[in-house]
């Protein structure tokens, strides 16, 4: 059943389970009122969820809690937060759920002073102690750059869990601080914690030059000593490092062993690592593979492939993604046509009228779109008055890099 098809039905089940529970008077029943709402917000129906809130002569925390993580989870941090002030102000206590549940959405929308409101709820209201309260606030201060009073809530916690642990290694590496994210691990698992694929994967990240080429072996062998090994999480962050480590025979190998266990991102790591270390024959090879296997690359896929079309000999690959862009319907995808733009701009026999073409017929246009344009044209020495000023948004600022560039071309 496709996903729309399953989603109405699941809503016609929901809507008939609210309409009995009207007919037999169990609609005032708070916990069948809490079911019912938690069915139409797994349902995306916000507003038939808010509409029974409201309508509920009891409701409890539970019933609050979720509806803020139903906000929560759609994107919706206004509601959300337009929800937990009315549940204070009317006099309900926050517990450990509500403070997991807004402080996620306060560091998605990376609004700190509502976090540091909520910070104070937490002391007011005796949650600092619960781990699950002080994991979250922890997790909201390093997502808002604020790793030292993440880490200040790390230090005063009489209990962490690997959520805890994680979040803080995961904002020294951030960072880049090496000595911090190695310091904690050791630490965590001193503790008796189990490292998992949330703690290797921001440690992979860092390794980002040969010198670090040693240590990343080492810390391959502790994946594998602990059965990590084939976690998608882990062998894709693996592909990564060891390209930027500069070992691409290594991520070779662990792209091999990954068989059965590969996604579109193992796939797509594969493909930038073989393009990271110019062997574009080798990443031409590997998207014809995908092609084969029926795979659907995706933007990532596209425009990694695309970017290494500039040389003679690879023209005709270059035309050829052109044209499958086309078949599938993908040329109105803006990170596309700007690969597509750049890859005839830089080209040693530069196609200006390709990228022209692309760049007119562009629906969406962003920065990097008139940039790319711009800097191509200064580069095959054609001055920014040759372009079309009917194609100019007048919305649209060009930097002074770009400017100057054109001028002097």
């Amino acid at each position: 059943m496709r996903p729309l098809q399953t989603t109405l039905a699941n809503l016609s089940k929901v809507l008939a389970s609210h309409c009995q529970a009207i007919k037999v008077s169990l609609i005032t029943d708070t916990y069948t009122a809490n079911n019912i709402i938690n069915s139409y917000i797994k349902c995306k129906e916000l507003i038939n969820a808010l509409k029974l809130f409201d309508e509920m002569p009891y409701p409890d925390t539970v019933s609050w809690n979720t509806l803020i993580a139903g906000y929560v989870n759609s994107g919706c941090f206004d509601m959300a937060w337009g929800v937990l002030k009315s549940m204070k102000n009317i006099g309900f206590v926050f517990d450990g759920y509500t403070f997991g549940s807004i402080f996620k959405s306060i560091a998605s929308s990376n609004h700190l002073e509502c976090g540091q409101q909520v910070h104070a709820d937490v002391i007011k209201m005796g949650y600092k102690g619960n781990v699950y309260a002080a994991s979250a606030l922890l997790d909201m201060y390093v997502k808002c750059d604020r790793v030292g009073d993440g880490s200040v809530v790390f230090n005063d916690m009489p209990e962490r869990n690997s959520v805890s642990w994680n979040a803080l290694i995961a904002g020294y590496a951030e960072l880049g601080d090496h000595k911090h994210c190695f310091q904690l691990m050791m630490s965590m698992e001193r503790e008796g914690l189990r490292v998992d694929d949330a703690t290797f994967a921001p440690l992979l990240a860092m390794l980002d030059g040969v010198e670090f080429c040693m240590f990343m072996k080492q810390i391959h062998g502790k994946i594998m000593k602990i059965g990590l090994e084939f976690d998608n999480t882990v062998c894709n962050a693996l592909i990564t490092a060891y390209s930027k480590c500069g070992c691409i025979d290594d991520a070779k190998r662990i792209f091999d062993i990954t068989g059965g266990y590969r996604d579109l991102v193992t796939w797509n790591s594969m493909l930038a690592a073989y393009m990271e270390h110019d062997q574009e024959k080798c990443g031409f090879k590997l998207f014809l593979e995908m092609e084969k296997l029926g795979l659907e690359p995706d933007i990532y896929t596209y425009t990694t492939i695309i970017s290494a079309c500039f040389v003679d000999s690879q023209q005709s690959q270059g035309r050829s993604l052109h044209a499958l862009v086309l078949k599938r319907g993908f040329e109105q995808l803006t990170p596309i046509a700007n690969a597509l733009i750049s890859m005839y701009l830089k080209s040693i026999n530069s196609s200006v009228n390709n990228a022209l073409k692309i760049f007119e017929f562009m629906h969406v246009k962003d920065l990097v779109s008139w940039n790319t344009v711009l800097t191509g044209l200064s580069q095959n020495v054609i001055s920014f008055y040759d372009l079309d000023l009917d194609l100019v948004d007048d919305n649209w600022i060009p930097d002074d890099h770009h400017l100057l560039k054109s001028v002097k071309a």
